[in-house]
Order: structure tokens, then sequence, then C-alpha cells
């Protein structure tokens, strides 16, 4: 094939040409090395964490500051009932029994602890401080067993996705699971990467929906592609396996996704001791080839192809289409969460010119610096799950 086709091309340049400096125009200006995911205090966070011992002082100094028969029970009361959610039993306790405590010595420094309304306004902040302590106890074991299922779903992912080797047959490889809401781990993403006796072969797709379903068919794919990726001649034959494996599952569900389950899938082959790459596109966003001088190139398919599962829609031969991958060149998989996440403007994240230019020594700081510019530019609210693949050939 002829190697300087579309593919070998990157916006109007040649591997080799002049790279453009990174800081001009609309390219991003590189972010320093430590910075990409620097923590940024939380306000907000520190002023509900003060705000009981906050009510307490307003409280004190309202007692203090007005006649004897204005009160500020309100405060009192809220002031527990605050320290319940976000406080340990421990911290809890000690802001019920200083409530009481404040108001018994200040309602004996006036001389009203014996009239009825002052008792009856001790008596029900008592009460309130007592029923905080036990709603503080709710809270806690909630927090356990969400904990335990956080603690299971990561692992039921781990053993789903399992992280790959750093170097597998020369090659250096890096992956990033990135959930769109914060602390999920299972979601429909899926990557893989199996050494075989024709080469190295990866997949990374997105399976359609959410939940235990979509886990179940992102187990399906990886099972189906590890066996394939060992047995299987070739990446047109592998995609075919896993067509059929999809057809399988989607006999056995019911419902809508018995008819309307895909998956989006890219596949590609490093052979060994070849410099080349082939790619089979099933429906997914095209994976990008980052050049050691910053030249970056796209590979998307000449001919469109279904995702698979749906293969009843109709039948054409996949066909892989091969590149040059030289040495310090480094492959890019990505799911649609990077390409759809967009910022309070409504703008989609475009990894074609926020990479362009650019360097980076390993795929593990590519992904690194990838990930932690995505959540800069939505915000930290992404709208879907975001898995990453870099592959680098030294």
């Amino acid at each position: 094939m002829d190697d300087e086709g579309p593919y070998a091309r990157a916006g109007g340049r040649l591997p080799g040409d002049p790279v453009p400096d990174p800081g001009l125009g609309d390219a991003p200006v590189p972010v320093p090395p430590g910075e990409e995911e620097r923590p940024r205090p939380s306000y907000s966070r520190t002023f509900v964490r003060l705000l009981p011992v906050l009510l307490i002082v307003v409280a004190v100094l309202y007692d203090c500051l007005t006649p004897r028969y204005f009160t500020a029970g309100p405060l009192y009361t809220a002031a527990p009932l605050v320290a319940a959610p976000i406080y340990s039993r421990r911290g809890t306790v000690l802001t019920a029994v200083t409530v009481v405590a404040v108001v018994i010595v200040l309602q004996f420094t006036k001389g009203v602890i014996h009239y009825i309304d002052s008792l009856t306004e001790l008596v029900t902040i008592a009460t309130v401080a007592a029923l905080a302590v036990l709603v503080n106890g709710f809270v806690r074991r909630g927090d356990e067993r969400l904990a335990s299922a956080r603690g299971i779903a990561e692992a039921a992912q781990r053993a789903v996705l399992p992280e790959p080797a750093e170097r597998i047959a020369g090659f250096e490889i890096a992956a990033r699971y990135e959930a769109a809401q914060a602390d999920a781990f299972i979601g429909g993403d899926l990557y893989a990467v199996q050494d075989s006796p024709r080469g190295v072969r990866i997949i990374v797709g997105d399976v359609r929906g959410k939940g235990m379903g979509a886990v179940a068919a992102v187990a399906v794919v990886i099972g189906a592609f590890r066996e394939a990726a060992e047995q299987e001649a070739t990446l047109e034959a592998v995609a075919q396996r896993l067509e059929r494996a999809l057809a399988r599952e989607g006999t056995r569900r019911e419902g809508l996704d018995a008819f309307e389950g895909f998956t989006t899938a890219v596949l590609a082959e490093l052979p060994h001791g070849d410099g080349v790459v082939r790619i089979v596109n099933r429906g997914h966003p095209p994976p990008l080839l980052l050049y050691a001088d910053g030249t970056l190139c796209p590979l998307p398919s000449r001919e469109a192809a279904l995702p698979l599962g749906m293969g009843e829609l109709g039948v054409w031969p996949d066909r892989a289409e091969e590149v040059r991958f030289p040495g310090g060149a480094t492959l890019l998989l990505y799911t649609d969460g990077l390409t759809e996440a967009r910022d309070a403007r409504g703008t989609f994240y475009d990894p074609r010119t926020r990479l362009a230019g650019r360097v980076f020594r390993h795929p593990a700081e590519l992904l690194d610096t990838l990930a932690g510019d995505v959540r800069r530019h939505s915000g930290g609210g992404m709208a879907d799950d975001l898995a990453l693949l870099a592959v680098r050939r030294p």
C-alpha cells in the first residue's frame, strides 16, 4: 500500500516536517509536569465542616447580647442536626453535649432556668441532640454499606478489565478507565490487550447501555476477544468471532436489549518485528497516531462498518487497514467519552487539537495528561465513561 496516503498525513504535514510551536495560535499550552491533577481547596466543604461550631458561637453571642427573655434556641437545635451527617459519632456526640451544656449554663446565668418556657426549650434541644446522635448512627451504617458496595464494584471492574502489563512483546502499554460519575467503577467501556503468535492484538470498545447488563456484555466481548485473538489467523476473523459471540448473547437477552444491543469497537494488530499496525474499526471513534516529532495523524476508516452485534442489518466483509508504525510513535485508542466531553459553552473536546505538537515520553504520561485535560475541559462533569489505551513502539 502507499505509505504516504491519507493515514500518513496529519493536517497537511508528514512525519519529519517541522512541528508548530504549541504555544502559538489555538494550540494548547502544555501543562507543566505535576500540575495535571493538582488538588484545589474546597472552601464550601470547609465551611460545611465548620458550620456546627459557627452556629453554636453565633447562638452564644446572641444570648449574651440580648435581653434574658430572648433565645437562640433554633440555632442550638440546628447545630447537632448539621453535625449528624458530616461528623463522626464522636464529633456528633461532642456537639450534642456542648449544645446542651451551653444552654444550661446560659439559662442559669440569666436566672431563667426555673421558668417553664426555658425548661421546655432545654428539653426540646436535648431531644433534638439525642435524635442527631441516632441519625448519625444510621448515616455511618449507610456509609459502611456504600463503601462495601464500592469495594465490590471495584473488584468486579478489575476482574473484568484487568490492567495490562506495562510492556508486552516489546511494546510499552498503558490503559486508564475514567468513570463519568465520581466513585463509580462499573461501566460499558472496555479494553483488552492480548499477545498472540501473529502479534499483539488490542480492542477498545463501548457497549450500549449502562449497569450490570452492560458489564455482562463487556465480559462477553473481552472473553471472546481473548480466545479469538489467540486462535484466529487474521484481525478480520477476530472481528467476525466477536460478532457471533454478541449474536449468541443477544438471543439470551430479553426486551429491548435483545434487539438493540450493540458494541462499537476498534481492533488493532501489531505484528512482531513489523513496523506497521493493522486496524479494523466497527463504528468506533478513529484512533490517533502520535509520532515521535509531535506530528498527530487520525486513522479514520476508509469504509464505514456497523458496530458489533448488528450483523442482522447487513453483512459486509471486514477489511483491516494498515499504516506505518515507526519507532517512537504512540497509538491512542479511546471511547466516545473523550470526544463527547463538553465545556460550559457546549464545546466538544477535540483530542487532535489538544495533542498536536506535543511529545510524551511514555504512554502513561500521555493518558494522565489527557485524562486531566478532559476533566478540566468539562469542569469535572463528564457525561459518559471514558476508556483510554495507548501503545508505544520504543
